[in-house]
Order: structure tokens, then sequence, then C-alpha cells
């Protein structure tokens, strides 16, 4: 049932996650700035989170407009001044010269696979250009889910306050302890993490940038976000690979040089986040090793997809908390 519904229950996940996080702002602005009106806060607090978003973007988006440019330039460069001795042989010029010469489309289009490809093919045209539709439904999941905020924003004092209510009286005990347990693991681990990334995010760009990495600035911010799950940094190797050629094609440094510094850069902002950054900031938090990590992030990514992998290790640690304080003493 959970799969079966997995596409409308993600909206109100997410904004529950992101209502529990905002909760504590919204009760700063109602108690501390003495806001009379849960509502007036939720909007205060909203409001403030969007122009924060919105400076952010103002502030970056001119210089990663800049480099953008300076990458599209770059990568022009790269194809005008394309120097096929450098990658080719000349017996292997020789042989691609004259298999694209030969290469007759009559005769390609008469063997039976690639008739039966394009054949294939045709009818899934028209559903690519139908499915460009599909952003319609994207932005109504978005409404939706902005709904779903703000409604979850107005309502999560009776919600904290009534939600035991809903649970038998004989297990209401146990789940106040998991729940509060649960919040505690939270609220430390989301913080942690959070200023974990941001740190991560600047070393990552000020590492891009001393190398002269184009989009350094974009691609390290980029990898702080990705770094909000542990370990999902990895997926930002590809791109800046692909962002490391455009520099040597711009440059006319070696592409082993330029890779070469970018994995220094890799192994530096790595070694400072697991020595230094995550110790100090997420100290003990967790209590988990990488291998046990890792497979949280395996078992709940599995469970719950991307939502498993952003709560996995909060979800473990009251797992285990749970093993320990009913399981293991019985």
């Amino acid at each position: 049932m959970f799969s079966r519904l997995y596409g409308v229950l993600l909206p109100f996940f997410v904004s529950f996650l992101i209502a529990y996080l905002l909760d504590p702002v919204v009760e700063f602005v109602q108690y501390k700035c003495k806001v009379k009106f849960r509502g007036l806060a939720v909007t205060l607090t909203l409001f403030v989170f969007v122009a924060l978003l919105v400076l952010a973007f103002y502030l970056l988006i001119p210089a990663m407009g800049r480099e953008v440019k300076s990458a599209a330039v770059g990568v022009e460069q790269y194809f005008a001044n394309f120097d096929a001795d450098k990658y080719f042989s000349a017996e292997q010029q020789e042989k691609i010269h004259s298999v694209l010469d030969g290469l007759n489309l009559e005769s390609l289009l008469s063997f039976p696979e690639v008739r039966d490809a394009i054949q294939s093919l045709i009818p899934k045209i028209g559903e690519w250009i139908t499915g460009g539709l599909s952003w319609l439904g994207e932005l109504v999941v978005v409404f939706i889910g902005l709904m779903y905020l703000i409604f979850l924003m107005i309502d999560f004092p009776k919600i904290r306050a009534n939600w035991s209510s809903y649970v038998p009286v004989k297990y209401r005990a146990q789940a106040k302890t998991l729940v509060h347990d649960m919040n505690v693991n939270m609220n430390a681990y989301f913080r942690g993490q959070g200023l974990v990334a941001l740190c991560v995010g600047i070393l990552f760009a000020i590492g891009f940038c001393i190398i002269g990495m184009p989009m350094g600035i974009a691609m390290g911010l980029i990898i702080g976000v990705l770094n909000l799950v542990p370990y999902m940094q990895a997926l930002g190797i590809p791109p800046c690979i692909l962002l490391c050629l455009v520099q040597s094609a711009q440059t006319g440094r070696p592409v082993w040089l330029t890779l070469l510094l970018m994995a220094l850069v890799f192994v530096i902002v790595q070694s400072l986040q697991d020595m230094v950054l995550t110790p100090k900031i997420m100290g003990k938090v967790t209590g988990m090793g990488p291998a046990a990590i890792l497979l949280s992030l395996s078992v709940w990514g599995a469970i719950f997809g991307v939502i498993g992998m952003i709560i996995a290790l909060p979800l473990t640690t009251i797992a285990i908390s749970y093993y320990k304080h009913y399981i293991a003493k019985s």
C-alpha cells in the first residue's frame, strides 16, 4: 500500500519534515517576538525563509552566471582547437575516417535491427512530447506540498500535544519515550548535519576556486547540499571531472594535472570533514561507525526512497535506543 501511495504521501512527508524543522523558529517568532496569532507567526517565518533563499540566489547567481559563461567559452574553444593528434594515432585516425567515409545511410537503414529500433522509437517520441506537459502535474504537487506545509505549521502545537491520545494506553509510556528520543536525536542530527554540510560546501567552493575550476562556487555549494545525506557528495565527482576537462581545454593545462588537483581538493575536504568537522559538530549524536552508517542509508533508502536516506540515521538511532531499552533488558 505504501508503494502504491508513495507519490501521494511524499509531499506530505516532505512538508511535515520542513514543518518540524521550522517549528522552533515559529515558536521563537510567536512567543519571543510576541506575535499574538500563530498564523501570522507562520507567515512571518515563511516570509523570512523565502527572503533568505532569494537573497542567497541574488548574491550567488551573478557569480554563477559568469562561471557558466566562462565554461561555455571553454567548451567552444575546446572543440574549435581540438587536436586529434593528441588523442589518436595516425593509424586510428585513418581507420575512423575510413569508417565515416564508407558509412552509407541507406545501407545502414537496410539492417532489420536498425529498422526495428526506429519503428519502436517513433511512438515514444510522441510520449516524450506529451510527457513535457507533466510539469503541470509537478506544479500541482508543489502547490499541494505548500498547502500541507502551511497547515502543518499552524497545527503543529495541537499535533505535539494530542498525538499520544491515538496510542493505546498500555503502549503510551513507551511511545512517549521513543518520540522524546526521536525528537532529541532529530534536532541534534539535522542541526549538526546542516552545519557540517554548510562548512563542507564552503570548503569545496574555496578549493575549486583556488584550482581555477569553472563553476567552482556552484559545484562547491551543490556538493554541500548533497552532503546533507552522508557520503552522498560522491555524486558530485562525475560533473567535477567534466569541468576539469573544460578547464584543461580552456587553460591548456594537462588533463591529468587538473584531475589531480580536483582529487586533492576532495581528499583534503573529506579529511577535514571526517577528522575535524564531524567529530567536533556531530559529537556522539549517532554513535555509529562508517559501515553502520552506509548500511543504515541503504536499508532506509530501499524502504522509503530519498526521504528514507535523509532520516536514516535518526531512525537507526531510535531503533538502537528501542532495542537497548525494551529488548536487550527483557
